[in-house]
């Protein structure tokens, strides 16, 4: 029988509120708070910058979060699902390109936007369009030098970008590393999407090693892989040897965020038991934190002052994991949590 925890732990920080279900957040080095919401509970704001006191400021204007109900992207997100700060300074927002998991692709909707956080506008949009498939969702986002890694969540793959020249490649396309294969579970229910049948999402969260060598990623049900990024980073390499290359890594539960320190040990939510583990680079696995308000802990963020950053965004009381039913007990909180360890250069400042 799976046991919760009963007790709050002390170490984690309340930190921000939201009347709606968010689950990213990110900071930068001069104390600034930038938030996403994917819409899972209801249509509204998507990308906000929490200002002192708690208010949510559209960003970078009401334009770019207008609600469409035709998900026009031209201006305006179609669903961002995922948002950082960056090695260079920029804010980079993943748009899933779909309204939500197994929804139809929005042509056009699917991006890398960045945006000039020194004039709070859009300074670039990377257009991956051409790398989709009919179910794509693109997922998460993470850095390596010039190269910029995305999960697909709908139509398990990896998107591999150059930063440099905006050409976009879909790799590992259907390998069993991408795939959800298993059973989902969060606080010891089965998650299920509106229909009723079992959800799947695929390839989901990602890490870069601090010294660039490796790509970890998994499905949200686990197992995590992992694949030096020289083998993806050459375009040369046939689809089969890319394949090969491939490593199950280490079992893990149904996930719902990960983040990866200066050291390389990894932070992973567990949704299944509300807590926090560790996994260091030689795959020891340890529990850093258990507590019963970390109701599907998303993605995490570590900031350059040793918190790891956690959104309790209560996505399995949402009707997207729950079967359609709703049952989140607002408000949806981020807490924070001292770790004294800081994050990789080659992720983020």
């Amino acid at each position: 029988m799976l046991v919760l925890p009963q007790q709050e732990d002390p170490r984690l920080v309340p930190v921000l509120s939201a009347d709606r279900v968010w689950t990213g957040v990110t900071t930068t080095d001069d104390g600034r708070v930038f938030v996403s919401f994917p819409s899972a509970d209801r249509p509204g704001l998507q990308v906000a910058e929490a200002m002192p006191g708690g208010r949510l400021v559209p960003y970078p204007d009401g334009g770019w979060n207008q609600a469409r109900e035709d998900h026009d992207p031209i201006g305006a997100f179609v669903c961002a699902n995922g948002l950082r700060a960056g090695p260079d300074g920029r804010l980079w927002i993943v748009d899933a390109g779909a309204p939500g998991i197994g929804l139809p692709a929005v042509a056009g909707g699917a991006r890398l936007i960045v945006i000039d956080l020194g004039t709070d506008t859009v300074a670039r949009i990377f257009d991956l369009g051409a790398v989709l498939r009919e179910t794509s969702y693109l997922d998460d986002v993470r850095f390596n030098g010039k190269i910029a890694y995305i999960t697909d969540a709908g139509a398990p793959g990896l998107i591999v970008l150059d930063l440099t020249t905006g050409q976009a490649r879909r790799v590992l396309d259907g390998h069993p590393s991408t795939i959800d294969r298993r059973t989902m579970h969060a606080d010891g229910q089965v998650l299920r999407g509106q229909g009723g049948s079992e959800l799947r999402v695929h390839a989901d969260q990602l890490e870069v090693s601090p010294d660039g060598r490796y790509l970890y990623f998994q499905p949200a049900s686990g197992p995590l892989a992992r694949i030096e990024t020289r083998w993806l980073d050459d375009p040369s390499v046939p689809d089969d040897t890319l394949a090969e290359r491939v490593e199950e890594w280490l079992d893990t539960p149904t996930t719902g965020g990960t983040a990866i320190d200066a050291a390389g040990t990894i932070y992973l939510s567990d949704v299944e038991r509300r807590r926090i583990l560790t996994i260091t680079p030689d795959r020891q696995v340890d529990t850093l934190l258990a507590d019963p308000r970390l109701i599907w802990g998303d993605a995490m963020w570590i900031d350059a002052s040793g918190h790891l950053w956690i959104p309790a965004a209560q996505l399995n009381r949402t009707p997207g994991l729950a079967a359609g039913a709703r049952s989140v007990d607002y408000p949806v909180w981020i807490y924070k949590l001292k770790i004294d360890a800081g994050p990789p250069a080659n992720d983020h400042t």
